[in-house]
């Protein structure tokens, strides 16, 4: 969309900018090109509006303990204000998850995850763990109220929510480490995050779930064909088949190609490569898909692919249609359809993972 920008009566450009997870309104100075930061981050700016004089701003921004909420902030002195207290009477009575980060280094980055907890965690219990994947692969967790982590670490799960290599905000070099290399260096990041997670004394190694949609139902997919570490696995409009991907989808070519090394005449050992069906004879893990009908960035036939396989291999799977529903469902969908993704999600680890 439209990137809102305010040339300011002293030379400056004020700006939208997310760096690490996290969203600022940034000013640069037309003279030098010094960079400053005007509001002071931990949240998750989806909006904003400058007033007429170019000296105050209002924001919307979604912080790790509340939905979106109306802020305004002084733009010379950098002074915040928040404006609303949606939903407080809600948060009063269901007190959200907690959340905390950690970072890791390995193959030459610094990989952050987020952590939710439950909100009465107690560290002397025992807690399942979930690992959440992001979609993109260039998207990426925000200090942000998400509802998926919030429905699950609420639940009893301890929720684990990496930004591996390819996710954006951590520079162009590190979002652009993922091309040609889905499911090399990215999956691992992921587990040694989940290795590093599983030290904890309050974190049952023994009831691991993984869930991913898009791009991260593709790393989900990839995930279970790959270890038979994790009891319970929900893969929400994956990426299975790359090769008939790149024909089928309506980004294949002007996505697929730089993502996935070329064309499918010039790349189709490395689509096979790095597709998910390519392993599915290794999955050992449950599994449920969950996929929209009218998806036209992942067809719907990923899934029933992925589905076909598994159960002529015999493997543990069900598979849930959405009708009427694009790619973009489980976040800008209809209530119910929404409702019932998580339902069914938070159903599916509850089985296996107790």
């Amino acid at each position: 969309r439209q990137q809102t920008l305010l040339w300011t009566e002293d030379d400056r450009i004020v700006f939208l900018a997310d760096a690490r997870g996290q969203s600022y309104l940034c000013s640069t100075n037309i003279g030098n090109g010094k960079l400053s930061k005007i509001t002071t981050g931990g949240c998750h700016i989806t909006d904003w509006s400058p007033d007429l004089a170019g000296n105050s701003a209002a924001y919307v921004a979604g912080t790790p303990s509340a939905p979106s909420n109306l802020f305004t902030v002084d733009l010379a002195s950098g002074k915040e204000i928040q404006r609303t207290t949606l939903n407080q009477g809600f948060l009063t009575s269901h007190s959200p998850a907690s959340m905390e980060k950690f970072e890791l280094y390995r193959a030459g980055y610094s990989i952050e995850s987020r952590v939710w907890l439950p909100n009465n965690f107690n560290p002397s219990n025992k807690y399942p763990l979930l690992l959440e994947i992001h979609g993109g692969p260039h998207s990426v967790f925000h200090d942000d109220f998400y509802p998926i982590h919030q429905m699950a670490a609420t639940a009893g799960y301890v929720v684990l929510a990496v930004n591996p290599r390819g996710s954006s905000s951590y520079g162009l070099d590190f979002a652009r480490a993922v091309h040609s290399d889905w499911g090399g260096e990215d999956y691992l990041d992921l587990m040694a995050a989940v290795d590093q997670t599983a030290q904890r004394p309050y974190v049952d190694i023994n009831r691991l779930g993984i869930h991913g949609y898009s791009y991260g139902g593709f790393m989900t997919s990839w995930t279970v064909g790959h270890t038979d570490r994790f009891r319970a696995a929900v893969v929400g409009a994956p990426c299975i088949d790359l090769y008939s991907m790149y024909g089928t989808s309506d980004i294949g070519i002007s996505f697929g190609e730089p993502q996935w090394g070329g064309s499918l005449v010039d790349a189709a050992p490395q689509l096979l490569e790095h597709s998910p069906i390519s392993y599915v004879s290794n999955v050992n893990t449950p599994v449920l898909l969950l996929h929209g009908e009218d998806d036209a960035r992942c067809p719907i036939a990923q899934s029933e692919e992925y589905f076909t396989v598994l159960k002529r291999l015999d493997k543990v799977v069900e598979f849930v249609r959405f009708p009427g529903c694009t790619h973009a469902f489980p976040r800008l969908g209809h209530p119910r359809m929404r409702e019932e993704y998580m339902a069914r999600t938070l159903a599916w680890f509850d089985k296996y993972l107790g």
